[in-house]
């Protein structure tokens, strides 16, 4: 067991929590109405939690158990047995936080599909399909991927997570919000963030995170952690920068929102390559990454009218699609010798492994996630009612306010309150110009 390793695996489990709570929470809570702002937190939270708990008892097994056919994992580590302080061969950091990492990514992909359901979603249900969720997709693609299961056997290439956390949120998130169905009031416009300061630090905030999510996935503190730093950061100045350019050109004033939408969408593209690309090449990733995205928020949204509320399958899915793909087109083994060649340096048959890894991944998030909703829907009512969705969920559901001022009282108030008819008396004198 190497300390130095061990430290740096404690430092980025700690920046990757920052980066879920309160990052993205904070990230989703500004863009939503500020009638339903605590209730979007609360998905945030409520996956952390609930898979916190599930991880421990079975989700960790599941996925990265000793390999059962090369389908899931076996049920060697039920209950977090045998996961302790021990170095986990070939690893040189305790068994124990590499797990913990593990849960957090688990946990943050599960908070993610939330994003496309926020305001209208049933906390009960979302709590019940949570823990399926991580139990039946989940699980199984985190086995097949980075647990020894059949795709890493195929030579499928994900460092951080582009099938495994974005692609399988962002496909899950579109089918829930189809399922769900359109917010009361959906316009099929983008709808602007109602707090774009609590949006920015959210935004920044991931960020931060996304050192510990990329530069952690290295599970050491050596040269491959450096590469996922450098490969990271300008993956995602690249598409802050595209996006900018974009707004630029065709509404003449670039936004803040969208300059950070940017970075985002950079960051998710850049995530399963970081530890096998150079940083030249995430300078391409992370630029295209805004160009894609924006066509799925602006282009595709409005075409199909789904209303994926806060543009998860957007950014996540498509940003995840195409990282996926161009991990195939510029992995290099003399980044990453335990890595292999793309396109670029001569092996085109990776771009094709990596296909079959995102279909895979398309597919089980699609079918799982109807299933399992259907299966839900079965016990719980997915969405919650409709004078519940117009008071906003924060006051219907949870009995609290983001914000305690006169305004937003009276918002909610008078979206709840029955109109108000002013009658004539029938003794009332007529007007005098009658």
């Amino acid at each position: 067991m190497d300390t130095g390793d061990t430290t740096w695996m404690l430092i980025s489990c700690a920046i990757v929590l920052f980066m879920f709570v309160p990052g993205l929470a904070l990230f989703y809570g500004g863009m939503v109405s500020e009638r339903n702002v605590i209730s979007t937190m609360m998905y945030s939270l409520s996956s952390l939690l609930i898979v916190s708990v599930v991880w421990v008892l079975w989700g960790y097994t599941l996925a990265f158990g000793p390999d059962a056919g090369g389908w899931i994992g076996s049920l060697d580590y039920l209950g977090y047995s045998g996961v302790g302080q021990e170095a986990m061969a070939p690893l040189t950091i305790p068994h124990i936080i590499f797990s913990i990492f593990q849960l957090l990514f688990a946990g943050i992909t599960v908070a993610l599909i939330s994003g496309a359901v926020a305001e209208r979603v049933r906390l009960s249900a979302w709590v019940v399909f949570s823990v399926l969720w991580i139990t039946f997709v989940y699980a199984p693609m985190a086995h097949w991927t980075w647990g020894g299961g059949w795709l890493s056997k195929l030579g499928g290439l994900d460092f951080a997570g582009g099938t495994v956390v974005h692609i399988l949120s962002g496909v899950s998130a579109l089918v829930a919000a189809m399922m769900i169905g359109r917010r009361k009031g959906f316009t099929n416009k983008t709808v602007p963030p109602h707090n774009v300061i609590l949006f920015f630090i959210g935004g920044m905030s991931l960020w931060f995170g996304w050192f510990g999510f990329n530069g952690g996935s290295a599970l050491a503190s050596g040269g491959l952690a450096t590469i996922a730093y450098a490969t990271t950061h300008v993956a995602g100045a690249a598409g802050g920068i595209a996006w900018a350019a974009i707004e630029w050109a065709r509404k003449k004033k670039p936004t803040l929102v969208g300059t950070v939408t940017g970075v985002i969408a950079g960051l998710v593209a850049i995530t399963p390559g970081a530890g096998f690309v150079s940083v030249t090449s995430s300078l391409v990733i992370g630029f295209v990454a805004s160009f894609v995205c924006y066509f799925g928020v602006n282009y595709l949204k409005t075409k199909f009218k789904y209303d994926d509320t806060l543009d998860v399958f957007g950014i996540h899915g498509l940003g995840g699609i195409w990282g996926a793909i161009a991990t195939g087109i510029f992995a290099s083994k003399e980044v990453n010798p335990a890595g292999n060649d793309g396109l670029i340096h001569g092996n085109a048959n990776q771009v094709v492994i990596q296909l079959i890894d995102v279909l895979v991944a398309i597919v089980l998030a699609a079918v799982g996630t109807y299933l399992l909703l259907k299966i839900v829907s079965l016990f719980v009512p997915l969405r919650v009612e409709k004078d519940q969705e117009e008071v906003g969920l924060d006051i219907s559901l949870h009995g609290e306010l983001a914000y305690n001022s006169a305004s937003v009282f009276a918002e909610v108030y008078a979206s709840s309150a029955p109109p108000v008819v002013e009658k004539t008396p029938v003794n009332a004198p007529l007007p005098s110009n009658t």
